[in-house]
């Protein structure tokens, strides 16, 4: 029982030393490290490697073939009582993302 004892100090006494110490500021991460999204949106991409980045299916709205324009409805969450969700809108150009654009809509409870 002492031998499990001391083992387990000796454990806790190793893995404090390696620990920053106390008050110190951790390492500064790069902006990119922090985004909640790994693959950020890019020109050039093709539906399929856009619905994958936004992690989220496209819905058709309008357009010729390679020439569409796609929209994606994010939950964003909000309220218990009222869904929150924006609309993104992504224009492709030649079966390629040539700019995206998005709208927060109109707020009904403000009017």
């Amino acid at each position: 029982m002492k031998r499990a004892m001391l083992a387990a100090g000796a454990m806790l006494l190793s893995i404090s030393a390696q620990a920053e110490p106390f008050g110190a500021v951790p390492a500064r991460q790069p902006f990119v490290n922090t985004l909640s999204n790994n693959v950020p949106l890019a020109f050039g991409m093709d539906a399929d490697q856009t619905a994958r980045a936004l992690g989220q299916p496209l819905q058709y709205v309008r357009g010729r073939p390679g020439n569409e324009i796609y929209l994606a409805l994010r939950n964003i969450g909000g309220s218990g009582l009222i869904p929150y969700r924006h609309r993104l809108f992504l224009q492709f150009r030649h079966g390629r993302l040539a700019g995206w654009k998005e709208d927060y809509g109109e707020n009904w409870m403000w009017e």
